[in-house]
């Protein structure tokens, strides 16, 4: 019998890990995009097919971009800005050296 170890035990010991916590900051920016396209469309009251619809794409495209598994480009980000009647903004912030 296998015994069962909370997420949070494993968590905690994969943060100890410096390769890991690489990979994984390395990844921010993907997991605060989804994010923001996720936000974008639940604020909008949207479904995915809703959103895809009036994107002129299809519901796995859309579950694509909300899952971190493609990068979209800003002419896709526009479109959704413009779908989910949101406006599209870019930033650069400086990181510390």
């Amino acid at each position: 019998m296998s015994k069962t170890i909370p997420f949070e035990k494993i968590a905690a010991k994969w943060r100890k890990d410096p390769e890991f916590m690489r990979e994984y900051d390395a990844l921010e920016e993907e997991f605060a995009l989804a994010t923001a396209l996720i936000k974008a469309r639940s604020d909008a009251g949207l479904t995915q097919e809703e959103l895809a619809k009036r994107m002129g794409t299809t519901q796995s495209v859309i579950a694509r971009l909300e899952g971190g598994k493609s990068r979209p480009s800003t002419t896709t980000l526009a479109k959704l800005a413009k779908a989910t009647g949101t406006r599209l903004r870019v930033s650069f912030e400086r990181v510390g050296v």
